[in-house]
């Protein structure tokens, strides 16, 4: 793990300390250390110190150079200014090749082999698989080897130092995220809003049917409480009304008729 994060500190802190009062020699000497140094894979605030910034005018110009290619730069812009650059010592050979690696992580996820080792100017896999492991464990990125398909793969990294002219390019993609995000808002807003306005309509509708249902058995209600005139008289009374005429009566007035001519005979 770094020493930053065992630490809980800064590593270069120390270093941007020591540079407000370090001069010529002395500051050559502090950009050395501060190269060599493990756990500082950042430079920014050291390189924008105005003691370190005077080398750039004397003859100790070729470190402040070289801290630059520590800031920015990889192993193979070191080969390119190799010529006008102080020579590395191991430490700073092996720190370069781990900031190498992290500017690679940035532009791909999935680092072949071969790419690997034509960018940290190394001449077998044995040395690679080496350096990615001790990367891995510094903690400088997060990903595994892939032996079988002779790559890395990538899941994080660290950050590296920007450089000045780059500030309005993460500027630009900075804002387009915001305006991304921003789309996003209105998008889900919109989803909000239209969801409140089915979700009012859902439950007014779900009150008008309620409110038809209670009318109608409050109708129902009414209906069967209104008396029947057929139904309402009691059974014998319904009897009576639809019994026929007696045989009785109709018997009676023969015997009525019967009972003139009788009289009338005997006179």
């Amino acid at each position: 793990m770094s020493s930053e994060k065992q630490g809980g500190i800064n590593p270069l802190e120390q270093f941007v300390l020591l540079a407000k009062s370090a001069k010529g020699a002395a500051a050559v000497e502090l950009v050395k250390q501060a190269l060599e140094a493990p756990g500082v894979y950042v430079f920014g605030e050291l390189l924008d110190m105005p003691n370190i910034q005077e080398l750039s005018t004397g003859p100790s110009a070729p470190y402040l150079n070289l801290m630059n290619v520590f800031a920015y730069g990889t192993c193979k812009e070191y080969e390119e200014n190799k010529d006008s650059l102080p020579q590395l010592t191991p430490p700073m050979l092996t720190k370069l090749r781990h900031l190498t690696i992290v500017s690679l992580a940035t532009k791909s996820k999935c680092i072949p082999y071969p790419v690997l080792l034509t960018e940290l100017k190394l001449k077998n896999l044995r040395e690679l698989e080496d350096l990615i492991i001790e990367v891995i464990y510094a903690d400088i990125i997060h990903g595994k080897l892939d032996q079988k398909n002779q790559q890395l793969e990538v899941d994080s990294a660290i950050g590296r130092d920007i450089r000045p002219e780059q500030v309005g390019e993460i500027i630009t993609v900075l804002q387009d995220w915001c305006d991304s995000c921003d789309s996003v808002l209105r998008g889900v807003d919109a989803q909000i809003t239209k969801a409140n306005v089915s979700k009012d309509t859902n439950v007014k509708m779900q009150q008008r049917i309620e409110q038809e249902v209670a009318n109608i058995k409050k109708t129902l209600k009414s209906t069967q409480q209104v008396p029947d005139t057929d139904e309402s008289m009691p059974p014998d009374s319904r009897e009576q009304v639809e019994m026929p005429p007696s045989k009785k009566s109709s018997k009676t007035k023969g015997l009525r008729g019967s009972g003139g001519k009788f009289w009338k005979s005997s006179s």
